[in-house]
This record gives C-alpha cells, sequence and structure tokens, in this order.
C-alpha cells in the first residue's frame, strides 16, 4: 500500500524555517511567501513534486519583489510610451524619490520648526526653468489641472469647437470638463475660429476662455485657430483669464520641435495661465503643472479640490530633480544623433550575429508619442530580428517591447538609453536560447 501523499507535504513552519525563505520573508513580506509556499505544497500532495525538492522550488518559485510591476526595456521608438509608463525617470529623479520615501521635510522649516511651504523646491525649480510664471501649484496629472481649473473658475468655459479633443483610451476633454459643473460655450467650427468667434461668446457668465493644444492630430487644408498672442488683447480688462493647455510640457522653445508649445513663450504671449504634463516632454514624473499669476493660481491653491488632487512628497522630489538635475532620458533620446544611433545598431548586430543570431542593422522611424508632435518623425536606427522575436521577448525575464514591421522584429535604439545597449543584448540572447532553431536563424532582410 502506498503512503498517504499528505503525510510527505512539509509543514509551513519548517519551510518558512529554512534560511533563504526566511529571508525573503523579510523582504517580500509573510503573506506573499505563504502564498509561493502553498503552491509547493499542493504540488507536493498530487505527486508532482517530491518533497526533497520542496525548497529549491519554494525559492524559485518566489518573485523578485513585493509588487507587481517589471522593468521593461522599451525598443518600440516611442519616447514617451503611455503603455509603458511615460517618461523614464533620470538617476537624480530616482535618487531623491528614495530620500524623500522617508520622513522628510516636505511641509516642515528646519530653520523655525514650524510648518513650511509645501514642495517649496520643486515650484522654485519650476519657476526657474519657466521665468514668466509668477508662480506654480503642481497636481498629479493634466487631467486633474483642467478639472481644478474648470471646478475654481466656475461659470462659462469659452473653447474652440476644433479644441474639443479626444486623446488615449477614449478620454475627451470635453467630458472631463462639463463633469465638473462647467458649461462649455463653444466657439467656431471644427476646422476654423477667429478673434470675432471669441469676442462674441464673452458673457457675464464666462469663467475662462481656454485654450487647448490638439496634440495628437492635425487639422490641414482650410483652417484657422487663434493663437494665444490674439487672443490676449481681446481678453485684457475684461477679467477672464485666458488658459492655455499646452500639453506635452515642453518648457521652452526646442528647436527640433517647432510647432511644439511650450511654457515660456506661451505665457509671454498673454495666458494667464498654462497646464502642461510632467511625465511627457519634461521627462519627470507623472504631474499636472499649473503656473501662471500669482491671484490666479492661488485662487486655485485655495479651492478644496486642490487638497484632493495635491501629490505626494516623491512626486515633489522627482520633479524638483528632474528640472535641476542632469538632462533626463526623454531629451536626451530626443536630441540623440543619428549617426551615433546606427552605430549602436551595427555593434549590437555584429554581437548578436557572432552569437549565431539573425541580426540586422537597419533604418527606421522614431515618434515622440504620448500626444506630442504627432508630425513629426525622428529618424532612427534599429536591430532588426525574425518576426518571431517579438512576443518572445516580451516574455523573457528582462522583457524587451520592440515592433513588427515587414515580416521582422524591430528594436529601435531611439527609446533606448546607450547605458542598456548590453541588457538589450542579454535579452536577446536570452531569448535565442528559447526558440527553435529554424525562428532564430530564419533571414532577416538587410534595408
Amino acid at each position: 500500500m502506498n503512503p498517504d501523499p499528505r503525510r510527505a507535504v512539509p509543514r509551513t513552519d519548517a519551510l518558512l524555517a529554512e534560511p533563504p525563505i526566511a529571508a525573503a520573508v523579510d523582504r517580500l513580506g509573510r503573506d506573499l511567501v505563504r502564498a509561493t509556499l502553498h503552491d509547493v505544497q499542493q504540488r507536493v500532495r498530487t505527486g508532482d513534486l517530491d518533497p526533497d525538492d520542496a525548497v529549491a522550488a519554494a525559492v524559485a518559485g518566489l518573485p523578485g519583489s513585493a509588487g507587481s510591476l517589471r522593468p521593461v526595456l522599451n525598443a518600440t521608438g516611442v519616447l514617451v510610451h503611455t503603455n509603458l509608463g511615460r517618461a523614464p525617470l533620470s538617476a537624480a529623479a530616482v535618487q531623491a524619490m528614495t530620500a524623500a520615501s522617508g520622513t522628510t521635510d516636505v511641509e516642515l522649516d528646519l530653520g523655525t520648526g514650524r510648518r513650511g511651504p509645501r514642495g517649496e523646491g520643486a515650484i522654485g525649480a519650476l519657476l526657474a526653468a519657466v521665468p514668466a510664471a509668477e508662480t506654480a501649484i503642481v497636481v498629479n496629472n493634466c487631467a486633474a489641472a483642467l478639472a481644478l481649473v474648470a471646478t475654481a473658475l466656475g461659470g462659462e468655459l469659452v473653447i474652440a469647437r476644433g479644441e474639443l479633443v479626444e486623446i488615449g483610451d477614449g478620454f475627451r476633454i470635453p467630458e472631463l470638463l462639463t463633469s465638473t459643473g462647467a458649461r462649455l460655450r463653444e466657439v467656431g467650427t471644427t476646422n476654423r475660429a477667429s478673434v470675432a468667434d471669441y469676442r462674441a461668446a464673452l458673457g457675464p457668465d464666462t469663467g475662462a476662455v481656454l485654450k487647448v493644444h490638439p496634440s495628437n492630430f492635425v487639422v490641414r487644408g482650410f483652417t484657422r485657430s487663434v493663437e494665444v498672442a490674439e487672443l490676449a488683447p481681446v481678453l485684457a480688462g475684461t477679467g477672464v483669464p485666458l488658459v492655455a493647455d499646452v500639453g506635452s510640457g515642453l518648457l521652452r522653445p526646442h528647436p527640433l520641435l517647432p510647432d511644439e508649445p511650450d511654457l515660456q513663450t506661451t505665457l509671454a504671449d498673454g495666458a494667464d495661465l498654462v497646464v502642461c504634463s510632467g511625465d511627457k516632454l519634461l521627462g519627470g514624473p507623472q504631474a499636472g503643472l499649473l503656473l501662471g499669476r500669482v491671484e490666479l493660481v492661488q485662487r486655485l491653491r485655495r479651492h478644496p479640490l486642490y487638497r484632493a488632487l495635491r501629490v505626494d512628497k516623491t512626486t515633489l522630489a522627482a520633479l524638483e530633480a528632474t528640472l535641476r538635475g542632469p538632462t533626463p532620458p526623454v531629451p536626451q533620446m530626443l536630441a540623440a544623433d543619428v549617426a551615433g544611433l546606427r552605430a549602436r545598431a551595427e555593434r549590437l548586430a555584429d554581437r548578436l550575429v557572432a552569437s549565431g543570431v539573425a541580426a540586422a542593422a537597419v533604418s527606421s522611424t522614431a515618434r515622440i508619442g504620448g500626444g506630442g508632435a504627432p508630425e513629426f518623425p525622428l529618424p532612427s536606427a534599429a536591430v532588426a530580428l525574425p518576426a518571431a522575436y517579438a512576443a518572445a521577448l516580451r516574455a523573457g525575464s528582462h522583457p524587451v517591447v520592440g515592433h513588427v514591421a515587414d515580416g521582422s522584429t524591430l528594436l529601435d535604439l531611439r527609446s533606448v538609453l546607450p547605458q542598456d545597449d548590453d541588457a538589450l543584448a542579454a535579452a536577446v540572447l536570452e531569448t535565442a536560447d528559447r526558440l527553435a532553431a529554424p525562428s532564430r536563424h530564419a533571414a532577416v532582410p538587410r534595408r
């Protein structure tokens, strides 16, 4: 008679006492470790695992961290990839977040021992970067910034019909604005608006005039829009604020992005308030930035909704470090030289070919992403692999996300920092070992 297999199942307390598992409890927490042990015990109970292998199986089955988010190499060629968390943070920003993660003086004046202004360092860094702004506040994203504006200013919001945009995941600006109780006064048509349209829409119930940068689409042909510099004189002396959503968070004019609005120019042209995202072209953490006239910003700060939308200490720390520290990854990627990208692609391809992987350096086209500069392609270079690599790379121990084009998996290097080239090569080689030989050695056309 076979012994009862349940008698061979290692006890939970015995497994928890094993040194590598006890260490994992300190790192991952007891509940997560116990869940892994339960799975191992069940495998022993069903006869799928030898009891003597239970400890090794438990250690192998433990996750690398207590969270489920995994580091991913973005080789899509989309610099600000919303599905991959938008802007990767600089080392300085990560270090600042770590320093702020414990007890910190986020709202304390250490000199006096009294309560101090919250996020003073981040606000100071913003004002230094955008001198046209008198003051600023930070909320948790750009949608929150618009919601705060619509709620605090109230009344009618005058906006051009061509700027009632929808962005990713079905998010529509007009639905956000009206959800706050604000009323929209639409002016112009889908393709044309004039100064006269705005002037005619002003009335005693006007809370603000809102300009929204379309960001992720372009209307061509018989079109007309009214710029901030044209609207500002119309509103002068009316008491109606001019609010501009510039979207991508470009601080100042950029030579590579002549059509992308920036904070400094928009304020200098006469906007009373500008709002934007912190995790796009700025290259910082997710945040909604509001900069402009003191009295207007203070009005927003005093509104009860602001308290519900304000950011935490780690976001403030990362934002300040992004603004004051070395150039963040996204601006680095944007400025990368095409010849340098091609040289990197050739070195990587040669390295992979030497290990038996079918690879080639090819020309490619990258994009900014995140709704920024939709008609501004970025010349780039990529490593081309067989199409089967696309899914296999995503399933690796260090996932890589590329894209498939013309029957090849392309790993675009404009969205990969040079210091990550070794990790990218290692991920491809690991994937090659997991793929069948025919897929691994399939021909890749040169371009």
